[in-house]
């Protein structure tokens, strides 16, 4: 009975183990703060040209997407709207994963520039307002396999 206990508790943990993995993927990112845990199905934008090209001319995007624009390096970074038709909330990262700004509810279509920061090397963009109601924060914390697992605060396992 012991041995079966075990077995079961153990096949479970690696279930668990399995399916935590599993979570990690391109194509998805998870945001944790505090208690608050958030996953978005994602885009990557990781070349020069999607860079450019980033969420322009889109007329809708899901709630639960976005697209993560990845850095060969850390560096002070800028974004801006143009073309862009929907609102979006702009989570700027270091590093390590650390969210070190929001920008909540870029304007569609307006070319300011919104400075992120000195040490960006991800910006995740989602749908606007949806990082406050959510509650996200500086200070927020996320998971993606682009994220160094030997800096990162949420690495994947």
């Amino acid at each position: 009975m012991i041995v079966r206990c075990s077995l079961w508790v153990g096949l479970f943990l690696v279930s668990w183990a399995s399916a935590a993995a599993a979570l990690c993927r391109e194509d998805s990112i998870t945001l944790r703060d505090g208690e608050t845990s958030a996953r978005f199905s994602i885009e990557v934008a990781d070349t020069d040209e999607e860079r450019g090209q980033g969420l322009m001319f889109r007329e809708e995007m899901p709630l639960s997407a976005g697209m993560l624009f990845i850095f060969d390096s850390a560096g002070s970074v800028a974004f801006w709207m143009r073309n862009t038709l929907i609102p979006l909330d702009m989570i700027f990262l270091g590093p390590d994963g650390t969210v070190s700004k929001i920008h909540e509810n870029a304007i569609p279509l307006d070319e300011t520039p919104i400075f992120g920061g000195n040490d960006i090397q991800y910006v995740l963009e989602i749908n606007g307002g949806l990082a406050a109601q959510l509650g996200l924060s500086e200070g927020a914390v996320a998971q993606h396999p682009a994220f160094d697992p030997e800096i990162a605060i949420f690495p994947c396992e």
